[in-house]
């Protein structure tokens, strides 16, 4: 760590975890429900839509927090100075976490928008609002004073502008459903495939620069790509969900297929990097960070691109949309592209945060931790596939009610819940206390 003023980043890293804990524990909670019948006097004090409000919103909250924390790391180290407000990161820090518990409290008593992902009141967005501007004003105007401009941290500005931009669209309610749908999609999709894409692939080329000392403008050159294809498929890749709003077809084709190219660029970047310190023979440590960044890249792949394109195909999509199959995607694209990414950093920073000499700390813990959540998560998305697969066909191909057709899936839905024990109360609690107690390695 060369500046004070990253330090900061160390309490968003922390109170990220916590809420990740907390949102793997509502989840299966979840899962439990699908396949057993839970009590009318605790569905009655604890509706099924108050649990995925909380466990929704507690994702997209921890995984914010982190990219905000990740962000304060980075611009210290990138512009050669200290943040230009510090205390101002935390007050900051202070909104976000206080708005977190109102929404979480609020849900349990029905204060809610009741739009999926965007549930919290009003009120609460406009404290959020204040935060997200916060936020830009003290690492734009670092920046600005700093006057040390890279691709790095132009990609990271733009994301983090386009991100809080969005997030005004799905603030108002449209008395048009359609269109309020729309605004919707502006905000969910454009922030997970656009805003999110362009932080994630600056924040990933900073790592990789101190990582592995190749030089900058070979990661940087990858930044560039993911700038054009931000343009040309994360907005035109919004037209995947426009099927059920009576928008013209060609959104159909275009959706689809643009959307699977979103996660080509870090793809590439990293294999880029990859095969140059192949050829310079330079070393990969910490491994575990290395394991960490791989996955991530890999199931950042596999889970957004090639399960989003078999998804979002037109002719696929016509049955498919709205089903476990959705579920399926939604839980490996997440967690390959940002709750892996998250992880890498933390892994990345909080043992130079700690001053452990080149970074380096005892990892045979956090292997364990690694194993048995990502194939938790692998196995619970490829359990929700079939899931998925046969739910379509029990109810749009064969015509089934949904209350017959759900009988045949719960066998599927217990697989999930088995496999949500596997993460959550073995993969992801390993996960958070050796983040939480990193010793540094022997010499």
């Amino acid at each position: 760590m060369e500046y004070r003023s990253q330090r900061i980043a160390y309490s968003y890293f922390v109170i990220a975890l916590l809420l990740f804990g907390l949102q793997v524990v509502t989840g299966l909670w979840l899962s439990l429900s699908y396949f057993i019948t839970i009590p009318q006097a605790i569905v009655d004090a604890f509706p099924f839509s108050t649990a995925r409000a909380m466990h929704t919103n507690l994702l997209v909250l921890w995984l914010l927090l982190g990219f905000m924390g990740a962000t304060f790391f980075m611009i210290p180290e990138e512009t050669k100075r200290e943040l230009l407000w510090p205390k101002l990161a935390v007050v900051q820090l202070i909104l976000l976490v206080g708005t977190g518990v109102a929404a979480l409290v609020g849900f349990l008593f029905g204060w809610t928008q009741g739009k999926p992902l965007l549930e919290i009141p009003r009120p609460l967005d406009v404290v959020i609002v204040v935060a997200a501007l916060m936020f830009l004003f003290n690492v734009g105007l670092t920046m600005f004073k700093a006057k040390r401009w890279t691709v790095t941290q132009g990609s990271l500005l733009a994301g983090l502008t386009f991100l809080s931009v969005l997030y005004l669209f799905g603030i108002p309610f449209y008395k048009n459903l359609t269109v309020d749908w729309y605004y919707w999609w502006w905000v969910i999709h454009l922030w997970v495939e656009g805003a999110w894409e362009l932080v994630v692939a600056a924040l990933t080329a900073f790592m990789l620069i101190k990582l592995t000392g190749v030089e900058r403008k070979v990661v940087e050159k990858w930044l560039y790509v993911e700038l054009g294809l931000f343009l040309f498929t994360g907005i035109a890749g919004t037209g995947h969900h426009y099927y059920w709003l009576g928008a013209p077809k060609y959104w159909l084709w275009v959706g689809g297929i643009f959307s699977a190219l979103e996660p080509v660029p870090i793809l590439l970047m990293v294999f880029d990097t990859y095969r140059h310190m192949k050829e310079s023979k330079l070393p990969f440590v910490p491994k575990l960070t290395w394991t960490y960044l791989v996955a991530n890249v890999v199931l950042h792949f596999v889970g957004a691109g090639l399960f989003g394109f078999a998804h979002t195909l037109p002719m696929i999509n016509y049955y498919t949309h709205g089903s476990q199959v959705t579920v399926a995607h939604g839980h490996l694209s997440f967690f390959g592209a940002y709750v892996l990414f998250n992880l890498t950093f933390f892994y990345f920073a909080i043992p130079r945060l700690k001053g452990f000499p080149d970074g380096q700390y005892k990892e045979k813990r956090g292997y364990w931790g690694f194993w048995l959540t990502s194939l938790g998560v692998l196995g619970m998305s490829l359990a929700f596939a079939v899931a998925g697969v046969l739910q379509t066909y029990l109810e749009r191909v064969q015509g089934q009610p949904y209350m017959i057709a759900q009988k045949p899936i719960r066998f599927w839905m217990l697989i999930v819940f088995a496999h949500g024990i596997l993460m959550v109360l073995t993969g992801a609690v390993i996960i958070i206390s050796h983040l939480l107690t990193l010793k540094p390695a022997k010499a």
